[in-house]
C-alpha cells in the first residue's frame, strides 16, 4: 500500500467530431457496420492541435483541480504512445508550455502502449513513497488519426484523439486514498499483433526499403483477442487473491476501452457487473494510453466516482501486456 492520492484530473478534446457514419462512407463500409463491429458511434480528430498543446491543457484542468500552484509540480512525466517527436521527450515539452522550464522539474516518457498510464502511476507512486518529490504531473496526450491504415479498416475505424492528465501527491495520513496493488504482465509472443514496424532503427525513414505502410498503425485484431482472451482470466483472478477484495465491494472498473469485445470480457469472464464497468468507447473510440485516464477524468468531474470509492483501473497493450492498479480515490 503506497499513501498516494490522485489529487487532480483534467482532459482535452480535439474541436471536430467525426461519426462513424462518416468513415463509413470514406471507407466503402455498410451503414452501421461500425457500430455492430467496434461499438463506436463517434470519435474526435484532429485539425490544428498538437499533442503537447492537448497535454498542457489537459494539466492545466487537472492542476487546478487538484487546488496547486503550477510551480508545485516537482516531476513530469509522458506517458503516450505517439510522441510529439522523438527527440526530446515529450514532457520536456509540456513543462515549456506549461511555463515551468524554469523550475528545473525533471521530466521523461513512459511508453508501455495503452498500458503507458498505468505504469507512470504507479513510478509516480514509488517516487512519491520514498520522498523524492509532492507533486507529481502525469500526462497521456495522443493523435492516431494521423497514421491510421484505410487498408485495415477493422482498426481504423476504432481509435479517436485525446488527451488527459492526473496530479499525483501524498495522501495526508487522515485521508483513505492510497494505491492499494499495481501489477503487470507481458507476453512477448504477440508483439507483432500491434504495432508500427516503422518509426524506429529497422526500418528508418532514410531507408529505400521503408515503405509507407510501415508508419502506419497495424493490429491483428483476432489474434490479440485470443491471447487476452486465454490471459487475463488468471491474471485478474491472482490480482484480486493477492489483493484480498472480492469484485463486488470494487465501486468502478476504468478499463482501458479497447473494443466492444475486449469491454464484453469484464462482464461475460471477469466476474464484473455491469453497473461496475465504465465506458465511454462510444463516443470517444479507442484513444490508447490516454484512454483510461481520460475514463477516470471524466467519471471523476461527472460524479460517477467520488472520494472514497474503491476503483480498479485495468488494460491490455501491445507486448501483448496486461496492467491492474487497485486504488482508494
Amino acid at each position: 500500500m503506497l499513501k498516494v492520492r490522485v489529487a487532480g484530473l483534467g482532459s482535452c478534446l480535439p474541436a471536430r467530431v467525426v461519426p462513424s457514419s462518416e468513415l463509413e462512407i470514406e471507407l466503402g463500409l455498410t451503414e452501421g457496420w461500425i457500430m455492430r463491429a467496434a461499438g463506436v458511434r463517434e470519435r474526435r480528430y484532429v485539425t490544428t492541435e498538437t499533442t503537447v498543446g492537448m497535454a498542457a491543457e489537459a494539466a492545466k484542468k487537472a492542476i487546478h483541480h487538484a487546488g496547486i500552484d503550477p510551480g508545485e509540480i516537482d516531476l513530469v512525466i509522458g506517458a503516450s504512445i505517439t510522441p510529439q517527436q522523438a527527440v526530446p521527450c515529450t514532457a520536456v515539452f509540456v513543462q515549456r508550455a506549461l511555463g515551468l522550464a524554469e523550475t528545473g522539474c525533471p521530466c521523461f516518457d513512459v511508453n508501455a502502449t495503452c498500458l503507458s498510464f498505468l505504469y507512470a502511476l504507479n513510478t509516480a507512486a514509488h517516487f512519491l513513497n520514498a520522498g523524492d518529490v509532492r507533486n507529481v504531473l502525469i500526462f497521456s496526450s495522443e493523435i492516431q488519426s494521423i497514421s491510421l491504415n484505410p487498408k485495415e479498416p477493422s482498426s481504423a475505424v476504432l481509435f479517436g484523439d485525446g488527451a488527459a492528465a492526473a496530479i499525483v501527491s501524498p495522501s495526508p495520513d487522515a485521508d483513505p486514498a492510497c494505491l492499494w496493488q499495481a501489477r503487470f504482465s507481458t507476453d512477448s509472443r504477440g508483439a507483432e499483433d500491434t504495432q508500427y514496424s516503422g518509426c524506429g532503427s529497422l526500418h528508418p525513414p532514410n531507408d529505400p526499403a521503408t515503405t509507407k505502410e510501415m508508419q502506419m498503425f497495424t493490429m491483428n485484431g483476432p489474434a490479440v483477442y485470443r491471447m487476452v482472451a486465454n490471459r487475463v482470466p488468471a491474471f485478474v483472478d491472482r490480482f484480486f487473491v493477492d489483493l484480498g477484495w472480492e469484485r463486488k465491494s470494487v465501486d468502478a472498473v476504468v478499463a482501458h476501452q479497447a473494443s466492444s469485445h475486449g469491454l464484453r470480457l469484464l462482464t461475460d469472464r471477469l466476474g464484473f457487473c455491469r453497473e461496475q464497468v465504465l465506458t465511454n468507447l462510444e463516443i470517444r473510440g479507442n484513444c490508447s494510453a490516454a484512454s483510461i485516464p481520460l475514463l477516470f477524468s471524466e467519471s471523476v468531474h461527472s460524479g460517477r466516482i467520488v472520494r472514497g470509492d474503491r476503483i480498479i483501473l485495468a488494460g491490455t497493450g501491445a507486448g501483448i501486456s496486461m496492467g491492474m492498479i487497485a486504488l482508494t480515490y
